[in-house]
């Protein structure tokens, strides 16, 4: 599966990206104001070779959890069991990013990469 993988990668289609750049400045918007989206938008139309890029057959958005571990340094305000508190909001499904999943039909997926608190096997009802 790698090598298929790899063997299918080719270089960004430039004229996708024209496209797509010249798309975003006919858009009614300030330019810029989308922020890290737009050059997305235009590296999405370079992958895909066509502007605008597909959908994905199945939309999926996976978020890698983990403690910071400074908040007792003063580095930041929120303390490590705030992670746990957010993750548990992903997975009852009343986090914003789980509201722009369901507008998508996208899948949600919480990724513990290196959370200190216990969490819990059952998601807190997000009322």
């Amino acid at each position: 599966m790698l090598e298929s993988t790899v063997a299918a990668i080719r270089p960004l289609d430039e004229a996708a990206m024209t496209t797509a750049r010249e798309l975003q400045g006919r858009l009614t918007k300030p330019a810029g104001s989308l922020g890290a989206l737009e050059p997305l938008s235009v590296r999405l139309a370079g992958l895909a070779g066509t502007c605008p890029p597909p959908l994905p057959d199945q939309a999926a958005v996976a978020i890698f959890a983990g403690d910071h571990g400074v908040h007792a340094q003063g580095v930041s305000p929120w303390p490590q069991e705030v992670t746990a508190q957010m993750i548990g909001n992903f997975l009852a499904g009343g986090a914003v990013v789980n509201a722009f999943a369901r507008q998508a039909g996208a899948s949600v997926t919480v990724v513990d990469v290196g959370v200190a608190t216990p969490l819990s096997a059952t998601p807190p009802d997000p009322a």
